[in-house]
This record gives structure tokens, C-alpha cells and sequence, in this order.
């Protein structure tokens, strides 16, 4: 395979927001997750100081929170102010105690250093609620919320900027769902009256690969959205905690942009490509697991639909497959740059997330250490490339068997000292791919790789043994001319500097 790479030809500038993350009321995310207050390793505001520690390593950007699912039946002014009401979720079916509410995610993003992304309740919920939630949070002093916020302890407004009018508001499983047309209208109301409130505000709402669906949305709102949302998981595990093993993961890499292109040519036609960019905010290669709930025929005993939900607390589900479908997607978003401005991992802790939480510290599953790679080594411009003589291989995936690309390319510079960045993903399951690359001048090359003993390896409590490494061995150099072996299953990134 060869590539040849034109830094002077910049295609689009990426945004931070890509590498974002998502938090929801769900197992143990928030509780016992991100927020234990009484773990011996909760800094003054109950969370967990080595996860934030954690997420501050990984530059997180912006964190979507509460949901999600939960968001939908969810009542935000009963989760602030002294008295908190505990109430039954009747997404989760769980007792929430509404001990971590808006003032502490808002604390939590505070103290890792990330924007806040508030997700509103529009299955329940009104286009009134959504409005005093952004009063609450944005407005100085006037009106009931602010001073309520005030009265709370926070004389400052938290100036939440991102807000989404719901979540998956189109799917049956969502409380609350509806159908286009009362989509549309509903989210053109609260887009109304929350700019109102605050017309700084950057909104976004519940969109999907589907024509009529955003059409009526666009022709509705399109003018008050600044954003469409998109979300995407791809091992679904049909009541069973049985994850499908590489090759199948790797089966889902094929046409994984296709529904970027879907609605990015819907935005085009209706001239909305330069006001409204996509966020592809809620993605993971793995659907989680909560069976016997977000179906027609529930379960019945926490044996049948909550016990099962600790099978998410596997870590060796989480292997190199996680990890370089991960880097296949974010090569993915940052390809398509111009038109997706923002991309959160869901989750980033505990369930299928990046962070593996217990009592004695955490775990870097192998998807933390691909963000980690690529928010410390890529360029936020996309540089342009050519590429030829891409080797494929024939996987079975779940409609039968697919060619994929062995090695999927993306490549950067960073503007703030030059250095071109290029990540390359070998999906190979067994074999080391060799690729020759043509500089554009002489440049220091340092290979980052990712990658395990095996397509099956994994970090676990005491076994953490899946992290980045230099790989300079992998390495050639002559002239402008680059020879680089890349390891099986393996995530990497060249930076030339």
C-alpha cells in the first residue's frame, strides 16, 4: 500500500469536540462511577479523583449528560437544592436518588476542565421545563431559576453553551416517543423558548438516517439548530452478553460513514451544510447490556433485568477489537470534519465505557488509550492524501461475508508547530501490512502503536498490559521515502515532525 500526503492542502479544520465523551444515570456511571462520595479517593466534590484525573489526561473536551434513555422520564428540578427527591426511573427501572444533578455534572465538567452538554427531557418533558432549565443554568439573576440556582449556592451562572432537545425521541423503546411531524414541532417550540432564555445557546436535536424524519425537522427548525444529533452502535446483543469477536467487529467497519454521507447530502440540498454540522453523540462499537427492558415484553424480576446488567463489567469483552473499530471510527469523523463537529464515546465510564471503576482504583480499558493517542499525537487540520493499492481481506459479518480495507488512513497537521500526524489502522486479524509513504520534506518520524498479543487481549485489574508503546523498529527511512510494518490488529500514528 502507498500513500503520499499534502500538507500544504488543507481540507478542513477538526474540531476538539470529536473526541468527546457521554455520562448517563445507567449501572454504575454516575454512582459509584464518576461520583462516590464515599470512597476514600473522592476529592471535596464527591467524585472520583483518579477518574478525573483520568479524563483531564484525555484533554475530554465535552461530556453529554443525563442521558441517554434516562433523560426522557426525567425531572431536573427534582435533582438540585437541598431536598432532593429520589424517584422511580422508569427508563432503568431503578430507584434514582438524584444525589448527582445539574450542579454537580456542571462541577464535575468544571473540575475536569470540559464543556458541559446538557441533554433536555423532551419524551416527559415540555418545551416550559427545557426553558427553565437553561434560565436555571444561564441567566445571571432574573426570574424563579436563577435565583433558585443562587439560593443553591452558586452566584455565578454555569453558562452551559451545548444543549439537545432530547435524545432518541424516534425509537419505540424511548418513553415519550414521537412521530416526525410532532417531533418538529415540539422541537421548534423549545428552540424557541430557550433562545429566548439565552440565545447564545448551541442547539441541537434528535435526528436519524431517515428522510422524512429530518426533513420536517429542517423545514421546521433548521434555522434555530446549530446541530442534527446521530447515533451509532453496531454489536447489538440481542438479550445476550455475548459480544461477536473480531473479525465480525471488523465487519462492521465496512461503509461505516454511510450515514455521514445520508445526511450530509440532505444538509447540502436544503443549504443548511454551513449553518448545521452533524454530532455523532452517542457512539460505541458495543450496544449495551440491559436486557428485558427496552423491549415490549419486559422482565419481570431484578434477577431477569437488573442483575444481568453487572455482565457489563467484563473487561474482557473490551479488546483490541473495541479498540481499533475506535480508531477506525474517529479516523471516520475526522475524515468527514467539515460537516461533524462533535463526537461523544457512550459511555466514558463503567459499562461499555473507556473507564472500568472499583474500589481500589481504575482501569484504562483499551479504547481510553486510543483517545489517549489521539488527542495528544493528530493535528487538527485534515491534511489531504492519496492512496493507492489498499490490501483487503474477506470477513463474515452478520448480513455474510464483506471485503474491508486492512488498513484504514487518515491524515493531519498541527498547526501549532507543523508536525503531520497520521493515524493507520491495521483491522488485520493475523497478518503485519506494509506501508510505503512519500514526505513532502524530511521530517523526524516516531510510530506510536497500540496493540496487543493477541486480537483478544484486554486490560483488567492487575493486567493492564494493552498500552501505547514507540514502535521505531517498524520504521524505515530513505529520503522522502517511508517503509513502515504495521502489527496486526493494531492502532497507530505516525507523527513526522
Amino acid at each position: 500500500m502507498r500513500i503520499q500526503i499534502n500538507p500544504e492542502r488543507r481540507l478542513a479544520q477538526a474540531s476538539p469536540l470529536l473526541y468527546g465523551h457521554f455520562l448517563e444515570h445507567f449501572h454504575r456511571q454516575v454512582y459509584g462511577g464518576v461520583y462516590d462520595p464515599q470512597s476514600p479517593l473522592a476529592n471535596e466534590h464527591g467524585f472520583r479523583s483518579d477518574v478525573i484525573e483520568a479524563l483531564q489526561n484525555i484533554r475530554t473536551p465535552i461530556i453529554r449528560w443525563p442521558g441517554g434513555c434516562f433523560v426522557s422520564s426525567y425531572n431536573w428540578k427534582k435533582g438540585v437544592g437541598e431536598n432532593r427527591t429520589p424517584v422511580f426511573d422508569k427508563s432503568w427501572r431503578v430507584e434514582e436518588p438524584n444525589t448527582f444533578g445539574t450542579d454537580e455534572f456542571v462541577q464535575l465538567c468544571r473540575d475536569i476542565g470540559c464543556e458541559p452538554y446538557i441533554c433536555t427531557n423532551a419524551g416527559t418533558g415540555t418545551a416550559e421545563e427545557m426553558s427553565d432549565w437553561v434560565e436555571y443554568c444561564n441567566l445571571p439573576t432574573e426570574g424563579e431559576f436563577a435565583k433558585w440556582r443562587i439560593r443553591n449556592g452558586h452566584e455565578k451562572p454555569h453558562n452551559v453553551k451545548y444543549w439537545s432537545v432530547g435524545n432518541e425521541n424516534y425509537g419505540y423503546w424511548e418513553i415519550g416517543a414521537k412521530g416526525s411531524e410532532e417531533w418538529a414541532r415540539l422541537v421548534t417550540e423549545s428552540a424557541k423558548m430557550m433562545q429566548h432564555v439565552d440565545p447564545t445557546t448551541s442547539l441541537t436535536a434528535a435526528a436519524l438516517v431517515d428522510m422524512d424524519w429530518n426533513t420536517r425537522l429542517l423545514e421546521s427548525c433548521g434555522d434555530r439548530l446549530e446541530w442534527i444529533s446521530l447515533h451509532g452502535y453496531w454489536d447489538f446483543h440481542h438479550g445476550k452478553n455475548e459480544t461477536a469477536p473480531y473479525t465480525q467487529c471488523m465487519a462492521y467497519t465496512h461503509d461505516l460513514d454511510a450515514p455521514i454521507r445520508k445526511v450530509q447530502g440532505l444538509l447540502n440540498a436544503m443549504g443548511l451544510e454551513k449553518k448545521i454540522k452533524i454530532a455523532f453523540d452517542e457512539w460505541n462499537l458495543r450496544a449495551w447490556f440491559h436486557p428485558g427492558v427496552h423491549t415490549i415484553q419486559q422482565a419481570v424480576t431484578k434477577e431477569e433485568y437488573l442483575d444481568p446488567r453487572n455482565g457489563n463489567d467484563d473487561n474482557a469483552i473490551y479488546t483490541m477489537a473495541d479498540a481499533v473499530f475506535s480508531g477506525c471510527f474517529l479516523n471516520m469523523v475526522l475524515r468527514h470534519a467539515d460537516i461533524v463537529g462533535m463526537a461523544n464515546f457512550a459511555p466514558v465510564i463503567n459499562t461499555r465505557g473507556a473507564i472500568f471503576t472499583y474500589p481500589g482504583g481504575i482501569v484504562k480499558r483499551t479504547t481510553y488509550h486510543v483517545f489517549d493517542m489521539y488527542v495528544h499525537l493528530m493535528g487538527d487540520e485534515v491534511i489531504d492524501q492519496w492512496v493507492q493499492d489498499v490490501p483487503a481481506y474477506r470477513v463474515c459479518g452478520e448480513q455474510g461475508e464483506v471485503d474491508v480495507d486492512c488498513i484504514d488512513v487518515v491524515s493531519t497537521r498541527r498547526s501549532h508547530d507543523g508536525a503531520v500526524a497520521i493515524a493507520l489502522v491495521n483491522k488485520h486479524i493475523s497478518d503485519s501490512q506494509q506501508i510505503t509513504l512519500t514526505l513532502d520534506s524530511p521530517r523526524k518520524l516516531t510510530l506510536h502503536t497500540l496493540c496487543g498479543t493477541s486480537p483478544d487481549d484486554y486490560n483488567d485489574v492487575g493486567k493492564e498490559t494493552v498500552v501505547p508503546f514507540i514502535n521505531n523498529n517498524g520504521v524505515e527511512q530513505e529520503g522522502l521515502t517511508v517503509r513502515l510494518t504495521l502489527q496486526p490488529h493494531s492502532v497507530n500514528i505516525l507523527v513526522a515532525e
